[in-house]
């Protein structure tokens, strides 16, 4: 299929999704045990497409308030903050987005509105250089860079004395989860409650394999094609740091890898990169409750890297494999909240866990 026609596709599929419509988005309902997908999307490929075209609005949602952490020297990145109005009494939501997402991709922003509307403080984390920051850093993001998200935790706790912590994370922002979860094995501080990876790409080098097949040409030509961007975009902004020849010659997640990422982030190439961030080698060294949620049709993270005995032998992790669900989309039949069902799952999820919340729940039991 060619790259046009299948632009028309989408097109069709964005027209199909505004005439299903989200008449009850604002629905209040408990997430199901079981994903039952919405009948026209029982395709991971569509379903994967749908949920970036799906038409959706966040009226719960309050503005953000916009702040920079400083990651390391010279690095910084920024998260839109949503403020309960007693922020120290309750539990917070920080939330990672994946390969070329932002702080504004819609399941963030619908993570952040269910999380907002159940008690949660929510942080919309923006990985390095993405959602327009490219000139907070010098440097590039990767998946390795576990080390952002736990500084951030841990300004959060020491800055704004939070009691309780939730850390999520979807697809590469999965891996970076899982990986600082697992780095922290039992010294994670005790606010830290739980972690929660959705889709998480934590197979590297399998991921980038699958990506190479031909089923999942528009997955790579769209990721290839964003990263090419946002590297012109940053070797403008330091020309002598990162002189990009040959970026034309690119055609592939991993060729970018081994040409920009290992060059530039201090890889010997992109098998060395793939091995030494990602986080399935170390799953079995979480010592916190830990969800990792995925669908078994997942196009491009593979269901056997599920199978490592780190997660299967390790008590503190629950896993979830649907049936259906695409790539991070889990586009439910059901309306309102339960359309987009992993986000209610990982509020539902973070909810049982979270003793400020169970303790409140306790002494009103007559609210929902």
């Amino acid at each position: 299929m060619t790259l046009n026609r299948q632009t028309k596709r989408t097109t069709g599929i964005r027209s199909e999704l505004a005439a299903l419509g989200e008449s009850a988005e604002t629905e209040r309902s408990r997430p199901q045990d079981d994903f039952v997908p919405q009948p026209l999307l029982r395709n991971a490929h569509l379903m994967t497409i749908a949920a970036n075209f799906w038409p959706r609005r966040f009226p719960r949602l309050p503005s953000g308030v916009s702040r920079i952490f400083a990651v390391e020297s010279g690095s910084c990145v920024r998260g839109e903050c949503h403020w309960q109005q007693r922020p120290r009494e309750g539990p917070t939501l920080v939330l990672l987005h994946g390969l070329e997402g932002s702080c504004e991709s819609g399941y963030m922003l619908g993570t952040a509105e269910k999380g907002y509307a159940a008690g949660f403080n929510v942080v919309r984390l923006n990985q390095r250089n993405c959602g327009g920051t490219e000139e907070l850093t010098p440097t590039l993001y990767h998946s390795g860079l576990s080390s952002d998200i736990r500084t951030v935790l841990l300004e959060l706790l020491a800055a704004n004395h939070l009691p309780e912590i939730f850390a999520v994370g979807f697809s590469m922002g999965g891996n970076l989860v899982l990986k600082m979860a697992g780095e922290f094995r039992d010294a994670a501080p005790p606010e830290i409650a739980a972690f929660v990876a959705v889709a998480p790409a934590f197979d590297l080098a399998a991921c980038a394999e699958a990506l190479e097949a031909p089923r999942n040409f528009l997955y790579e030509h769209h990721f290839v094609t964003r990263l090419k961007r946002q590297m012109r975009r940053k070797a403008r902004l330091f020309p002598e740091r990162y002189p990009i020849d040959g970026m034309r010659r690119i055609r592939s997640v991993r060729e970018f890898d081994e040409a920009i990422t290992a060059r530039f982030c201090g890889f010997r190439d992109a098998d060395d990169y793939y091995a030494r961030s990602s986080a399935l080698p170390i799953v079995g060294q979480i010592r916190r409750p830990t969800l990792i949620l995925t669908a078994k049709d997942d196009p491009f993270v593979p269901l056997l890297s599920f199978s490592d005995p780190g997660i299967s032998a390790n008590p503190h992790i629950e896993f979830v494999a649907t049936e259906r669900g695409g790539h991070c989309a889990f586009i439910s039949r059901e309306p309102g909240d339960g359309r987009f069902w992993a986000e209610g799952r990982i509020v539902h999820y973070c909810r049982e866990r979270s003793k400020i919340l169970l303790r409140e729940e306790t002494s009103h039991p007559n609210q929902d």
